[in-house]
């Protein structure tokens, strides 16, 4: 069995008592079901609640997911061992997908001083990872510590912004990082996410990309924070350095987001203050045989991976406030009827040189990039390209077909 990482190295430390919901594929029903990890056992609750974005809508949240009745379940060990087996045919086995589905997915930008000044450097680069850290040095000459622990649209920070203007180091993602107004923007299309164990893509032409490892919060249709999971918002620094236009494609490629391995729901032991106080952890590995990987079916074993980054992200550090930017993408300005995840961003901002002397860090094919945190478990995937990653074929036409086939929309709110 060829393994991205130890299955059980996905799940929280603490998974007996928080309450873990997500989606696996069922290949006996050839479509997706909801799940919640009871013990040691996977339950579909599909018969409750037919999708994600239906169950978390629920005023009877937690008594629903702690009570009702599983259509039938699997061994937990048994589901993360296939998930993260890449040896097996996925379509032949039971495995955890992405844990969200009809949710529109968005994210925010710029909410960490680092990464901030490092989009700054991608603009003024414009692209070219060479220039970068004669950039980066010129920026911290100038600004120094100017800009950490300043809070967006203060005073403060509209005297800092004109002190920046006047020095001619101004730019759009300054305006948003410390601005009165976030960026919040729409990640990748409703049902196209990957999860836990699955190939995550980069496209072929791009020089200079990274993960960036978040929290994403998973928000109801009324506007309210209901759990947390993780998600890597693949991020081609080339692209969007060139011209913030080409964010939809730096952002928005095959596989290039994923998001797992489950939603913690909050309860009376875990919230949004716990969310407020997480470290999260980003490690890639490299396989040995690194520059030899050129098939679509080259394997990884953990076993033989070298770690070629380790980074840490505090959400102590966020210059807004978890609440601020769900009030941003949600409210009279704008509706979700099916919910949202929102990447909350990321602190991550890869400097280190991993190939030649002034061009940082990028990833190379066969790459394993784990995003953890004690609470939320692990998410790990391989990166491929986008091109050879497996297409994305199963849309929203194919989900209300599949669970119509299969009988779980007849008594589901959403045929009311």
């Amino acid at each position: 069995m060829s393994q991205l990482c130890e299955p059980t190295a996905v799940l929280p430390v603490d998974h007996g008592s928080g309450v873990l919901i997500g989606r696996v594929y069922d290949p006996q029903e050839h479509g997706p079901s909801v799940v919640v990890i009871r013990g040691d056992r996977v339950c579909d609750l599909s018969a409750a609640a037919p999708t994600v974005s239906e169950l978390l809508d629920r005023d009877d949240l937690l008594d629903t997911v702690r009570s009702a009745t599983e259509r039938k379940s699997w061994s937990l060990d048994e589901v993360l061992a296939q998930s993260v087996d890449v040896d097996l045919d996925r379509n032949a086995v039971v495995h955890f997908l992405s844990p969200i589905d009809l949710q529109v997915i968005k994210a925010a930008g710029v909410t960490f001083a680092k990464s901030m000044i490092e989009r700054v450097i991608e603009e003024r680069a414009e692209g070219d990872a060479t220039k970068a850290e004669a950039i980066r040095q010129q920026i911290d000459s100038a600004i120094g510590g100017k800009i950490s622990g300043l809070r967006p649209g203060s005073p403060q920070s509209a005297q800092v912004k004109e002190i920046l203007i006047s020095e001619g180091l101004w730019s759009q993602y300054l305006e948003v990082g410390i601005g009165p107004d976030p960026e919040i923007f729409t990640k990748a299309p409703v049902l196209s996410s990957v999860g836990v164990g699955a190939e995550i893509g980069v496209l072929a032409r791009s020089t200079w990309n990274n993960p960036e490892p978040e929290v994403v919060l998973a928000v109801s249709s009324d506007g309210r924070p209901v759990g947390a999971t993780l998600g890597n918002d693949v991020n081609l620094r080339d692209f969007e350095g060139r011209s913030a236009l080409l964010l939809a494609e730096a952002k928005d490629n095959n596989a290039s987001c994923a998001i797992g391995p489950f939603i913690r729901l909050f309860d009376d032991g875990f919230g949004l203050d716990d969310v407020r106080s997480m470290v999260v952890d980003l490690e890639v590995s490299a396989p040995d045989d690194d520059y030899q990987l050129h098939e679509k079916s080259s394997l990884v074993l953990h076993e033989q991976s070298s770690l070629v980054l380790h980074e840490q992200s505090s959400m102590k550090q966020m210059s807004r406030g978890l609440e601020e930017l769900v009030e941003h993408a949600h409210g009279d300005h704008h509706q979700y009827p099916d919910g949202f995840v929102l990447f909350t961003g990321t602190l991550f901002a890869p400097t280190q040189d991993r190939d030649v002397a002034g061009m940082g860090f990028t990833h190379h094919r066969g790459d394993v990039v784990k995003i953890s945190t004690p609470s939320l478990g692990a998410l790990i995937n391989r990166v491929n390209t986008a091109e050879d990653a497996a297409d994305w074929t199963f849309g929203i036409r194919s989900l209300i077909s599949n669970l119509a086939r299969r009988g779980l929309l007849n008594n589901s709110d959403a045929t009311t």
